[in-house]
């Protein structure tokens, strides 16, 4: 067999082997699309397009109350990751010294540590310590230690090899702190900046055990998921599971995208 036969056997079978994974990946994705556009949500193929549980997620308050408590948690919790993230990258990374790798690995530690513990612990935290009930607040606090640890790493990644010279440089020519900041190290570190952003926030929309133990009755999307598998899934919550993957989707597209465009136009 030629050299040319076998490497292009070889691209074909990394190309079929490409394929299936990403089959296996995303089918279940495909599935809850179709299921959400058909008549027989249990079985939808093949496909029939109604958008009747469209209709009815617009009037069920319930699963719309348990987005907009998710969206809220996701959105406080990716925030206050990536602010806490990116100045404790920079604390270790530039002034960390011989005490960066003791501080990066304490950092990390919350990886370490079970979602479902780490719910039970702050649970515990708040209301024996601080007797404090269960609420948005305290469930966005834990989320942020669990994220935390992710955004940090993305961080790290990205600043690893960031030369704080520049920084210098610019204060020394006269710009302020916040300047310098905003017109040198922003527009070098915003993808990891936009990567945390987005981690955590899928990350926080997703998680179960945490905002199970902190928010008690108050519905999240993962909540609402987990009690509807006792009484069967309604077409509705396929419709709501079909929109956030839209929109996951599409956050991830835009930050493609805008690197993209970044690189052309440096």
């Amino acid at each position: 067999m030629s050299p040319h036969v076998s490497d292009a056997i070889a691209k074909w079978l990394l190309a079929a082997f490409v394929i299936l994974v990403f089959a296996f990946l995303y089918m279940p994705i495909v599935h809850i699309l179709f299921a959400s556009l058909s008549s027989r949500p249990n079985f939808p193929y093949p496909p029939e397009f109604n958008f009747a549980s469209y209709v009815r997620l617009s009037n069920n308050t319930v699963y719309q109350s348990a987005f907009l408590n998710s969206l809220l948690l996701a959105s406080c919790t990716a925030v206050l990751s990536t602010v806490l993230g990116f100045l404790a990258t920079i604390g270790v990374l530039r002034f960390g010294g011989r005490r960066a790798l003791f501080y990066a690995i304490l950092f990390a530690a919350p990886l370490f540590v079970s979602e479902i513990m780490l719910g039970i612990s702050s649970m515990a935290l708040y209301y024996l310590l601080f007797e404090l009930q269960g609420n948005m607040v305290t469930a966005i606090i834990a989320n942020a230690v669990h994220c935390f640890s992710f955004c940090f790493l993305i961080m790290a990644a990205m600043l690893y090899k960031y030369d704080w010279r520049m920084n210098e440089a610019a204060i020394v020519c006269g710009a302020s702190p916040v300047r310098s900041f905003l017109e040198i190290m922003l527009p070098i570190t915003w993808p990891a900046i936009m990567g945390s952003l987005i981690t955590a926030f899928v990350l926080s929309l997703n998680g179960l055990d945490i905002s199970f133990y902190l928010l008690g009755a108050t519905p999240t999307m993962p909540s609402v998921a987990w009690g509807a598998l006792r009484y069967g899934v309604k077409p509705e919550l396929y419709a709501l599971s079909t929109l956030i993957n839209l929109v996951v989707f599409g956050l991830v597209l835009g930050l493609l995208v805008s690197i993209r465009l970044k690189r052309k136009d440096a």
